[in-house]
């Protein structure tokens, strides 16, 4: 059975209701730098996303610039940089947009992915969704993914990681569960999609029961029947 969450590269704001084990770690927004931001610079922000939206649906990823950003925006490119920093950050904070939906997913959503199944039904489901958002939005990724000492540390992967990490602590209290999750994680790397993906020809419901697979050995539990 498929657990997929499939979405656009860009989605609305949606509520992020929080899980009651760790809430304060589950906050996906505009990033450490950015806690809060006025009501005004938020709408900038919005605007300035919706038009790379639109560069993506028209021109793909590698139509996203700073300058084009800014020209379909229709404000100066210094606000482009102020906002976002660099080309990444933009792009992260289109995934972050996105990303919304699948934290909203996991952590109010229906089960198994959401709260009210068992932890190693949720921790099955969460990986499937998230291999087929990556696929959705393999270019985006792709594209987005900073240099390794912002990749790990962005508080979007920090949010899925301590969430397969508090799933994992109810069904292996006693494994390193904090190193386990990030192995876990590895699995549904962008970089590793597009490979087996695009250039092994993989199709997408091999890499699921890899997933499947994956989970029951590192947890020593029996695979679904």
């Amino acid at each position: 059975m498929l657990y997929a969450v499939f979405m656009s590269s860009v989605l609305p704001p949606c509520p992020q209701p929080q899980e009651p084990e760790s809430p304060q770690l589950l906050e996906v927004g505009t990033g450490p730098e950015e806690p809060c931001l006025r009501a005004d610079a938020a709408r900038n922000r919005a605007r300035l996303l919706e038009a790379a939206a639109r560069l993506i649906a028209e021109h793909g990823v590698a139509g996203v610039t700073m300058e084009a950003v800014a020209a379909a925006a229709q404000v100066g490119k210094g606000t482009v940089f102020r906002r976002f920093g660099d080309r990444t950050g933009l792009l992260m904070a289109l995934l972050d947009h996105s990303g919304r939906r699948l934290q909203a997913d996991f952590l109010g959503g229906p089960p198994p992915l959401g709260p009210g199944a068992p932890p190693l039904e949720r921790l099955r489901a969460f990986g499937v969704a998230v291999l087929y958002r990556s696929a959705e939005q393999l270019d985006l990724q792709l594209a987005a993914q900073p240099e390794p000492d912002r990749r790990f540390a962005h508080p979007a992967l920090g949010a899925l990681r301590t969430h397969v990490t508090m799933l994992l602590r109810q069904i292996v209290p006693d494994a390193d569960c904090d190193l386990l999750a990030q192995t876990l994680l590895a699995y549904v790397d962008p970089a590793l999609i597009h490979h087996l993906t695009r250039q092994r020809g993989m199709p997408m419901e091999r890499l699921e029961v890899g997933w499947i697979d994956l989970v029951a050995r590192l947890t020593g539990t029996e695979p679904p029947g």
